[in-house]
């Protein structure tokens, strides 16, 4: 499914290169979206530049599997040329002016391949590009690539048999290539790790941006459900899914936030003015070195003057698992199927499926999603009845929960390791049925209800020297406001780490 151009590599940029000064040379690899916009606004460096210089990186260096494919380098050079010379003539500076962007494979980019990493969809290259794909753009953005991820976006591992590159199947990690980067959005988290691209969009389901975010050392954040259009986006869940940024700091996150929605950011609070929840269900059974790092994070916001105020969210894991598998696989069915048909794929869903490679997400097609069944104590039952009951009681009362324990405790925000675990060994037993259950503990509750999230970098393991990320959740429509929060925590945490043997 790989399609990469071959591409020529280039030099370090110095600002010497375009000008007579003497000054210190540009590390286009360590600059954030937001800064490298500033750059090419400021004409301290073109666009075309910069373009040359992601798209080489993300060539020369992809040891993880991180794109499905690469935009040809002609195009991207074109549209880079076009915003230098629009700077040039006068043309006022763009939000994200000549910066190249990485987008996940299953969101819509005109002439770019929408595989949503199936084998049935290698051939379908959409006409026109999903809603968000429009707003990026029209900010300047230009997209240099489409990133891989975990079959139809069923699964936590990005583990995908019919995805072949330097290290194996699937995506990898950007810290160590025989482990899973995470997932579904898995391309985009390797390539922030990596520092492949400066920012990347992902989708996320039950966890899809934090989750591989926490495991590559990358900021991941789930707006509210319908804070972004989802057309022209391969689903699972209408009521679940989805687009979400990713990047290597909140700047940027804030940065993709805005352009999208229009919105404004607020501004972060004083670190004494935030109170923050630690439910102790999201603490409970972790893996030592996710242990290790997170309480650490939470000694460092105490140690600053963030308030953190221990709660105990009585019941959640069985509201949640009443109504999480009985939406997403009563839901997806219809969506997939609407999907293929009105966006021109040319494909049906049985089509689709009799073509789906990765033994777990065939699985859980042909034993749940199209016959409409799922597990319980009884064996496999009818989803339909256990859908209505989510849909009459089940998300009311989860939601209930959230709103009582943020109204009782004066909370802004709730916190908590992203997922227990640290990155597994990429093979077929990381995208087993009860590893999917785990690793998503902690961010499937909020999403079943619309919740905001972002999943922060707060260091590396000390026994697996892997990456660990603590995640802040809010209720849906704060997004604003979360954001904020993020911004000064990551004041208190420093920037996620990286590789170490990062070129």
């Amino acid at each position: 499914m790989r399609n990469i151009t071959t591409l020529v590599s280039i030099p370090l940029l110095t600002l010497s290169s375009m000008s007579h000064s003497a000054e210190p040379p540009i590390n286009l690899t360590q600059l954030s979206a937001l800064e490298t916009a500033k750059l090419i606004c400021e004409r301290k460096v073109t666009s075309g530049t910069v373009v040359k210089h992601w798209l080489a990186r993300a060539q020369n260096m992809d040891a993880f599997n991180a794109f499905s494919s690469l935009i040809d380098e002609d195009k991207a050079l074109v549209l880079a040329k076009a915003e230098d010379e629009r700077l040039e003539s006068g043309g006022h500076c763009l939000p994200l002016g000549g910066v190249p962007l990485a987008v996940k494979d299953n969101i819509e980019v005109k002439g770019q391949p929408n595989s949503g990493g199936t084998p049935a969809l290698t051939d379908f290259i959409p006409s026109v590009n999903a809603p968000v794909i429009d707003k990026l753009e029209a900010a300047g953005a230009i997209i240099i690539g489409k990133t891989g991820m975990h079959e139809l976006a069923f699964g936590t591992s990005g583990y995908n048999t019919s995805y072949q590159g330097p290290h194996g199947l699937g995506v990898r990690n950007s810290f160590d290539p025989d482990r899973i980067p995470g997932g579904s959005s898995s391309g985009s988290a390797a390539a922030l790790g990596a520092r492949l691209i400066t920012a990347a969009l992902g989708t996320d389901t039950g966890g899809s941006t934090r989750q591989p975010c926490a495991l590559n050392s990358c900021v991941g954040f789930r707006p509210t459900v319908g804070r972004y259009s989802g057309e022209g986006v391969i689903p699972i869940s209408y009521s679940r899914d989805t687009v979400g940024p990713m990047a290597n700091s909140v700047d940027d996150i804030i940065l993709l936030d805005s352009v999208i929605t229009g919105g404004k950011a607020v501004m972060p609070p004083q670190a004494d003015t935030i109170r923050l929840g630690v439910p102790a269900f999201f603490w409970s059974d972790l893996h030592p070195d996710v242990k290790s790092s997170a309480e650490s994070a939470l000694d460092r916001l105490r140690a600053a003057g963030v308030t953190l105020i221990p709660v105990e969210m009585d019941g959640i894991e069985a509201l949640t698992g009443a109504v999480a598998t009985a939406v997403a696989i009563y839901e997806a069915k219809p969506a997939l199927t609407d999907y293929l048909a009105s966006r021109g794929t040319g494909k049906t869903l049985d089509e689709v499926v009799s073509q789906i490679s990765s033994p777990d997400v065939r699985g859980t097609f042909s034993a749940m999603v199209v016959p409409g069944m799922v597990p319980s104590a009884d064996g496999m039952v009818p989803v339909a009845p256990l859908y209505e009951k989510a849909q009459s009681e089940g998300l009311a009362a989860l939601s209930a929960l959230y709103e009582k324990t943020f109204a009782d405790h004066k909370l802004d925000a709730l916190v908590f390791p992203t997922t227990p675990e640290v990155a597994r060994l990429s093979n077929e037993e990381a995208s087993a049925g009860p590893t999917f259950l785990r690793t998503i503990r902690n961010t499937d509750p909020g999403s079943n209800v619309r919740m905001p999230g972002l999943s922060l970098p707060v260091g590396l393991g000390p026994q697996t020297n892997l990456p660990v990320g603590v995640e802040i959740d809010g209720l849906p429509g704060s997004d604003a406001k979360l954001l904020a929060i993020g911004k000064t925590l990551e004041s208190i945490w420093g920037p996620g780490p990286q590789p170490k043997n990062l070129k």
